[in-house]
Order: structure tokens, then sequence, then C-alpha cells
């Protein structure tokens, strides 16, 4: 098997597991707010024990780290929000929405990286309207709270994913900024966890069966497909590595039909609209690579 095939495979399996955090999120009976104080603590506990992370930090400036822990706070409030719309919502509603975060990024990155603005990527945002909005009207109402807060977090992940990318090429390593950062996010939980009521806990001892699906989750869905991201990117062009990533809703929402049997509580309007939202989003890196490179940064 060549190298390039081989890496192929490996971020497809790591964009599978990805597509399982919705479906977990679903499954795993914590609210958002314990769930992702737990998923942080257990990735956070995990990277303190790796040697790259320490050596990485001591050669860290004191500004960068202020400006990796700023964007811990909005990757933790992305999780919060994405996690709080699967518990509204279902986990395909959830998945769709985080189809938008390459629409997000196309609109926001010019102003945070400071490059010119394209006609074309305010063409695709225009274009994936259609589609959002078969999503809403094939979805029952009591789940319509469920979209707003997940295209709120896609947002969040379009606003992190781009901050990272304007900094993180100031040379930090990726290991160490993604410790710092949801090192940050387990902090602010934890502050809110002393300041919140008691009628909304943050710290919260799971069951065995939640323990067991939150350490899936945090090592098979977090930490494992990172680190083989971080592999495969290198014998990967940015283009294949978008596409493939690009797949992960289309993951989630079939592991969400086989897991969870959802395909009977959404319309065929829902799934139009999945199809115009997830045309969009492939169709935004062919364009973009006439336009400029493309980059892809690891997800945290």
């Amino acid at each position: 098997m060549s190298a390039h095939t081989r890496a192929w495979l490996q971020i497809h399996f790591c964009v599978l597991l990805w597509g399982f955090t919705a479906v977990l999120g679903k499954m795993i009976a914590l609210a958002a707010l314990p769930l992702v104080w737990w998923r942080m603590v257990l990735v956070s506990a995990a990277l303190l024990l790796v040697p790259r992370f320490w050596s990485g930090l001591f050669v860290m400036a004191p500004r960068m780290m202020a400006i990796y822990a700023g964007i811990g706070v909005l990757v933790m409030l992305h999780w919060v929000m994405f996690y709080a719309s699967i518990k509204l919502s279902n986990a395909s509603v959830a998945a769709t929405c985080m189809a938008l975060i390459p629409v997000f990024v196309a609109l926001i990155e010019p102003f945070l990286v400071r490059r010119r603005f394209e006609i074309a990527e305010l063409l695709f945002g225009l274009a994936v309207i259609p589609g959002v909005a078969l999503v809403v009207g094939g979805t029952p109402v009591e789940m319509r709270s469920g979209i707003a807060i997940s295209v709120l977090s896609a947002l969040f992940a379009a606003l992190f994913s781009s901050l990272n990318k304007r900094h993180i090429g100031a040379g930090d390593d990726v290991l160490t900024v993604t410790g710092m950062e949801l090192g940050a996010g387990v902090l602010v939980l934890s502050v809110f966890a002393w300041v919140l009521p008691a009628s909304i806990p943050v710290i919260v001892v799971p069951s065995v069966k939640d323990a067991w699906l939150l350490a899936f989750l945090s090592m098979g869905c977090t930490l494992l497909p990172f680190a083989l991201s971080l592999v495969a990117l290198r014998q990967l062009s940015a283009f294949s590595a978008a596409l493939a990533v690009n797949l992960e809703p289309i993951y989630a929402i079939a592991l969400a039909m086989l897991l969870l049997g959802e395909q009977h509580e959404l319309s065929g309007r829902f799934y139009s609209g999945v199809v115009i939202i997830l045309a969009v989003v492939f169709l935004h890196p062919w364009v973009a690579r006439r336009l400029r490179p493309l980059t892809v940064t690891p997800r945290p």
C-alpha cells in the first residue's frame, strides 16, 4: 500500500470517528455543560502526559498563550452549543448545521486573516439559504430551537478555525496549542460551575454507561483522529483533505439513521435541504482551488 493510499484511508477513518461525535452526544445522558466539561477534561489530561506538549509549552510566548486560551473559550462555546442543539433536536439536525462551517469560514476568514474578500465566497454563502430553509421546513417545530443553536455553534466553529489559521502559523506546536485551548475551556467551565445556579450543574458524576461513552468520545473521537489526521495531512494535498473532512455530516447522518433511527423523525424536505447544503460545501473547494491555495487546520 502506498503512503498516499494509507493517508487517504487514515483521513477517512478520522472523519468517520468525528461523525460519531454527534451520535454519542445523543446517546450520552448528560446535559451539554457536563458533557463538554468531561470531554475537555479527559482530552486535556491525556495531553498532559505527552512530553511533546510540555516541550512546546516551555517555548511558547506568553502573548500566544493568552491568544490560544481565548480561542479555547470559543471552542468550548462551540461544543456546548453543539451538544445543546443535539439535546434539543437530534444528531442529524446538528450534523447538518455543522456543514455550514466552511460557508461561515469563507465569509469570516477574509476579515480575520486580512485578505481580500472574494465575491464567489459571498455567492456560496447565499447558495446555502434554500437548503437551510428546507432543513427548517422539514424539521418538527419542537426541534427548531435546536437548529438555531446549532447554526450559532457552526459560527463559533468558523471563528475559532479562522483564528487558529491566523495564529498557529507562528510556529507553535499543534499538540501544545490543542492542550492550551482545551485546558482554557476546562478552566472557564469550572468557573461556571461555581457561579451558575445549582439547577444548571456543570460537574456531574456520569453513570457507568456514560463514562464508557465519554471515554470513547474523548479518546476515540477526539485525540485519536487528531493524531491520525496530523500524520495523514503530511501525505495529502489540502484539497483532498478538505473534501474528506466535508464528508463528516454525511457520516454523522448515516450513523444517526443506523444507530438512532432518526430518519423517522425528519421529513423528505429536511433531506432535500441537506443535499443542497452539502452540494454547496463540496463545490466550494473546487472553486476555491482555482481562486487561491487551500489550507486545512486539524480539528481540536
